[in-house]
């Protein structure tokens, strides 16, 4: 198991590594400073010099499930609380199906 604690040249040495390699090398830095990729990762953040990337999911309606649900029991007129399971994406795409014959 490796140590997650940097000293100060270990650090040094990250910075440098970083500098010299970038981002597509975490892996290799990983191995040299015999640290988890993880870790890496975490302490370049904290050093300010890696700045983690957003997640991929992109919000179709910018709203919360609740609205959505809302929105869905204003078209259909009955109690929507039995589609609490349904995904965000599910509740979009039904409130748009249902808005097309309006």
């Amino acid at each position: 198991m490796t140590n997650n604690a940097y000293s100060e040249e270990e650090t040094k040495k990250l910075k440098k590594l970083y500098d010299e390699f970038g981002t597509e090398n975490i892996e290799f830095i990983a191995e040299e400073l015999n640290k988890t990729i993880r870790s890496v990762r975490s302490k370049l953040v904290r050093e300010g010099l890696y700045i983690p990337m957003k997640s991929d999911y992109i919000k179709k309606t910018g709203k919360s499930k609740k609205e959505l649900l809302r929105d869905l029991e204003e078209i259909v007129q009955f109690d929507t609380g039995g589609f609490l399971g349904a995904t965000k994406d599910s509740l979009s795409d039904l409130i748009s199906f249902l808005k097309k014959d309006e």
